[in-house]
C-alpha cells in the first residue's frame, strides 16, 4: 500500500511550520530570503496559505518575531527566578550565540527600523524582555545588599548583550562567546559588584 500523497494539518500545525519555514529563510538569508516563494519551498505550503493564515508576509514576519522572542526568553530566561550570572551564561551559551540565531535577529532588527507591523510587535516583545532582566538584576542586588536601580540599569544591560552579538555577526572569529561573556561580566561589575559567571 503506497503513502497518501498529501497529508492534512491542523490550522495550527500549518500556522507553525510557515512560522518555522520562515525563521529558517531567515537564519539561512537574513531578511533578503524571506519571500513568499521560499518561505512555501522550505513548509511545502501554498501561497494562499500565508494570507489565509496571517493575512499578509508582514503578518506572517510579525509572527515569526514573536515565536523568535519566544524561543530566545525560553533560553536566556526560562523561569522568573533566573538570576543574572545564569542570563549572562545563557546569552552566551551555544544555544544563542551562533549563526544561525545571530541571524535572525540581525535581520529582524533591520526590518524593524521600516516596518511600522513589526515594530509594534518588537515593542509588545521588547517590554516583556527588559521586565525580566530588570528582575534579574533586583535579584541579584538584593542577594548582595545593594542598592541600585533595576529599572535603569534593564535597559544597558540588554544593548550591552545586542551589541555583543553583533560584534560576533561582524566578526565571529575573533569574537569568541568566552570574549563576549568576559566583556559582560568585566562591565556589569562595575555597577553590580561581581557577577561570577
Amino acid at each position: 500500500m503506497s503513502e497518501p500523497r498529501f497529508r492534512r494539518y491542523t490550522a495550527e500545525a500549518r500556522s507553525a511550520m510557515l512560522i518555522e519555514a520562515g525563521l529558517a529563510c531567515l537564519a539561512r538569508g537574513g531578511i533578503q530570503a524571506f519571500t513568499i516563494d521560499n518561505i512555501c519551498r522550505e513548509s511545502g505550503a501554498s501561497r494562499g496559505l500565508i494570507a489565509h493564515h496571517f493575512g499578509s508576509k508582514d503578518g506572517l514576519l510579525s509572527e515569526v518575531y514573536v515565536a523568535a522572542y519566544k524561543n530566545f526568553l525560553a533560553i536566556l530566561i526560562p523561569d522568573e527566578a533566573m538570576d543574572l550570572r545564569s542570563l549572562i551564561n545563557a546569552a552566551f551559551s551555544d544555544e544563542l550565540y551562533r549563526r544561525d540565531p545571530l541571524n535572525i535577529w540581525l535581520a529582524l532588527w533591520g526590518e524593524i527600523a521600516v516596518n511600522p507591523t513589526l515594530r509594534d510587535a518588537h515593542r509588545v516583545q521588547y517590554k516583556a524582555l527588559l521586565e525580566r532582566i530588570e528582575g534579574a538584576i533586583a535579584r541579584h542586588a538584593q542577594e548582595r545588599g545593594l542598592t541600585v536601580d533595576s529599572q535603569a540599569l534593564a535597559l544597558p544591560v540588554l544593548a550591552l548583550i545586542d551589541g555583543l552579538w553583533l560584534e560576533a555577526q561582524i566578526d565571529p572569529e575573533d569574537f569568541s562567546a568566552a570574549r563576549a561573556r568576559a566583556a559582560a561580566v568585566a562591565l556589569l561589575s562595575h555597577a553590580l559588584g561581581p557577577i561570577d559567571p
